[in-house]
């Protein structure tokens, strides 16, 4: 059959540099190329959609936006890059092994162009098409194109390192050339690696200890902070393209050195003669990451075994993403998340506003469900055949949720990274994103699977003279409890051991009562007052932080301390642990004193009234935006323009709590070991910068940062918080987050799930791509250690 349509299809563009081109894999589940139908791209969009006679996207997409060409992907490996047998995946994909590797020197592509009017049903094949040059070209544009998986991929590896203004005005002093590579060593001690050459006097010093064994007593730190020498270059990193590890202690970050060359050229060291010789920062993070794994076996010594079925589906390494691998497969073992995002998102598809499924937040949550719910792709992966006496398990090949972390890290500086991050703080960032989402299409009127997690912590502080007390009551969805450190001497291999502690007394330390100084609004002076927490209400689902830290240089270090739970991996709370707000006998502490209104920076505001803003709009867009810059003031005017109150009068009281600071802000400083309130107080004294807050906040210990809190002296709505009083309240584990590694930005992160719902219930490992029954002795060790325990009311 003839095509009529040959015309229109050679008019077709090819995708532009900055199109994502999704031919690996369908935008709305995980079905690929690699599958016996293949992958449609669409020729107008480059949209990837499955052909499955049940999902049927690829006649969705046809549909909804009227493009009715499409190309055909399919894709086989060539014999020669087929795995040897018993030959797994990699764990982790490093930096390291991004080759030049071209995807038609690894597999056999098939494509064929298909015009869907002509077969509005599945599209009609046009194996011929490609003889027209304009078609074989726009062709030619798509698979030559860096995909969307690759680009998300590629941008999140590349870390942007730029210059500050202390390597691009760099000083000098004279200095005679320093010894060969090898004869070197540090000024301050013996060591002749991991050394850093200060480039403003030649100094050399030792770096800090660093992961996989690199020593280090941190002599170039010690030289920065007696010298004020900011900038120093790792030897040993220096390649003959200028290449480096250069370091900015004044701005605490990698930097680069335009001037590199003739900056080394003073201390005799000629760039175009050097070989590396040591690993750079980003190699040795990426490599100490790959160390770290889980033992795999059971207490018998055998391989434990994988298993395989709807809910029990891997997620694929994408390359340091196992934080956000573990908390997706606790979220998606909770009942509230299957039926939100598996069952009700179905019929979403077809209604999506969005252009694109994979810039639609509801249809990759949607994706996420079904490739891990479904079993479809839970299955042993394809390897080369393995001899038939060979007993090694085969696990998963697992899904790939590369547009998932690209869609929800958008715009967030560490999560669209490829670096290890807190799960803590990604489940945080997710349950934001979700919120977010659902706010933004208030029509859609469906529930909201977060709510689970929501619940209020009530404050109570009491004068200690006037004996009047002061509520507030905080919207929460993690119980972050600290975990007391006591030592109990070392190891075998010299590391330190930890006393055991129960879940119940960190619980107990969190709730209990705390003496503290405070400026008292009755007695108009500072007093000794008392702050208590309680839950003001308990949430469906209790997640429960474990925060095991010492700051270490400035940098959160985790311990391992042993945590016990109660029996049978229970919790009960009962009305001891609730708050309930102003009671008759008590007096509530005034509110405190007008705050004056604040001071505006005046150039700002001449800039803004100049462009003919009134005066209250101009302050409240400074107030906004950290009442410095006039640009980003007017910015934010325009996108408030319309606001029902942005005529209404700044209230001196309103003032003094503006802006306020992000979430993701203060859970940074919770987790340095402040407050919320003393957070929240130093951010804003210092507009946000997270930096300055930290020394504001280490120049006034004494500040408890209550009078940034809005004083409250009855109970808030149960509406405002979420969550129940209903007591007696029993909770019993569902899932628990493990860690191994110095640091929750390192090392490796895997998930247990209790399958089932009595307490007989079988542990699931997930590990990445691997999916395994638990042994009962790996289930007790890793409980003890977890960094996030789940809790399901019962």
């Amino acid at each position: 059959m003839s095509c009529s349509h040959l015309s229109q299809i050679g008019a077709l563009s090819q995708p532009r540099l900055s199109q994502s081109v999704h031919r690996e894999e369908c935008t709305q589940c995980f079905d690929n190329q690699d599958t016996p139908l293949g992958v449609d791209v669409c020729l107008a969009c480059f949209n990837g959609a499955c052909l499955d006679g049940d999902r049927q996207h690829a006649l969705l997409h046809v549909t909804k936006l009227g493009h009715p060409f499409t190309l055909n992907v399919k894709r086989k490996p060539k014999p020669s890059t087929q795995r040897v047998e018993d030959e797994e995946p990699p764990a982790k994909m490093a930096k390291l092994a991004i080759l030049e590797e071209r995807d038609e020197d690894k597999y056999e592509h098939t494509t064929v162009v298909k015009c869907w009017l002509c077969d509005p049903s599945k599209g009609l094949e046009l194996p011929n098409a490609t003889k027209d040059p304009k078609i074989a070209s726009v062709v030619r544009g798509v698979m030559e194109s860096l995909s969307s998986a690759r680009q998300s991929e590629v941008k999140a590896w590349e870390e942007e390192i730029l210059p500050c203004e202390h390597t691009l005005t760099l000083e000098q002093f004279a200095s005679a050339a320093i010894p060969a590579s090898g004869l070197a060593h540090c000024s301050s001690c013996d060591l002749k690696e991991n050394l850093w050459l200060c480039l403003t006097c030649g100094s050399l010093g030792c770096g800090r200890q660093q992961f996989g064994g690199v020593g280090g007593n941190g002599h170039g730190l010690a030289h920065f902070q007696a010298s004020g020498h900011p900038v120093s270059i790792k030897l040993g990193t220096i390649t003959p393209e200028g290449n480096a590890d250069i370091y900015c202690y004044t701005c605490n970050d990698a930097k680069l050195d335009p001037e590199l060359a003739t900056h080394l050229a003073a201390f005799g060291i000629n760039v175009q003669t050097q070989t590396k010789t040591e690993k750079s920062m980003t190699e040795l993070q990426i490599e100490q990451n790959l160390n770290y794994d889980f033992s795999l076996t059971g207490d018998d010594g055998k391989a434990l075994q994988p298993v395989f079925g709807p809910g029990l589906t891997g997620l694929s390494n994408l390359g340091n993403s196992c934080y956000m691998a573990s908390v997706l497969q606790t979220l998606f073992s909770l009942p509230a998340f299957q039926e939100r995002y598996n069952v009700i998102a179905k019929k979403h598809s077809s209604a999506c506003e969005e252009r694109l499924p994979a810039d639609c937040v509801e249809c990759q949550m949607h994706k996420v469900a079904d490739g891990l719910l479904s079993g479809r792709y839970s299955h042993p992966a394809n390897y080369a055949k393995k001899p038939e006496n060979d007993d090694a398990p085969v696990f998963q090949a697992g899904i790939k949720p590369t547009g998932f972390k690209a869609l929800i890290g958008k715009g967030h500086e560490e999560f669209s990274t490829m670096r290890q991050q807190d799960s803590e703080e990604f489940l945080t960032h997710l349950l934001t994103v979700l919120r977010r989402d659902a706010h933004k299409h208030k029509e859609r009127a469906e529930p909201d699977a977060t709510a689970v997690f929501s619940y209020g912590m009530e404050q109570r502080l009491q004068c200690g003279e006037c004996k009047k007390v002061r509520y507030s009551v905080d919207s929460m969805d993690v119980v972050s409890v600290p975990v007391p450190a006591k030592e109990k001497g070392k190891d075998a291999d010299g590391k330190t051991r930890f006393e055991e502690v129960s879940l119940w007394h960190c619980l107990e330390t969190l709730l209990g009562v705390e003496a503290l100084e405070y400026s008292c609004p009755s007695c108009a002076k500072s007093v000794h007052a008392l702050r208590q927490n309680k839950f003001a209400s308990l949430p469906q689902v209790l997640v429960v932080h474990a925060k095991k830290f010492q700051l270490v240089n400035w940098v959160p270090t985790k311990l391992d301390i042993p945590i016990i739970l109660p029996d049978r991996d229970e919790l009960v709370f009962t009305d001891s642990h609730l708050g309930h707000g102003l009671q008759p006998n008590e007096t509530a502490l005034p509110e405190d004193s007008q705050a004056a209104q604040p001071q505006f920076n005046e150039a700002a505001m001449a800039q803004l009234e100049g462009m003919g803003f009134p005066i209250v709009r101009c302050q409240k867009a400074l107030l906004a935006t950290g009442n410095s810059d006039a640009e980003a003031a007017m910015n934010w005017l325009f996108e408030h323009m319309d606001d029902p109150d942005i005529d209404v009068p700044i209230q001196a009281a309103a003032a003094s709590t503006s802006p306020e600071p992000s979430a993701e802000q203060i859970g940074m400083l919770v987790d340095m070991g402040f407050s919320p309130a003393q957070g929240r107080k130093a951010l804003k004294e210092t507009s946000g910068n997270a930096e300055r807050a930290v020394e504001w906040l280490f120049n006034h210990p004494e500040d408890t940062g209550e009078e940034t809190q809005t004083s409250t002296t009855t109970t808030p709505a149960a509406s405002a918080y979420g969550g129940t009083k209903a007591v007696p309240a029993r909770y019993r584990l569902k899932a628990f987050i493990s860690h191994k590694g110095p640091s929750v930005h390192s090392g490796h992160y895997v998930a247990h799930v209790r399958v089932g719902d009595d307490l007989d219930g079988q542990w699931v490992l997930f590990n990445d791509e691997k999916v395994v029954k638990a042994d009962g002795e790996s289930v007790r060790e890793l409980k003890a250690l977890a960094y996030l325990y789940v809790f399901e009311r019962v």
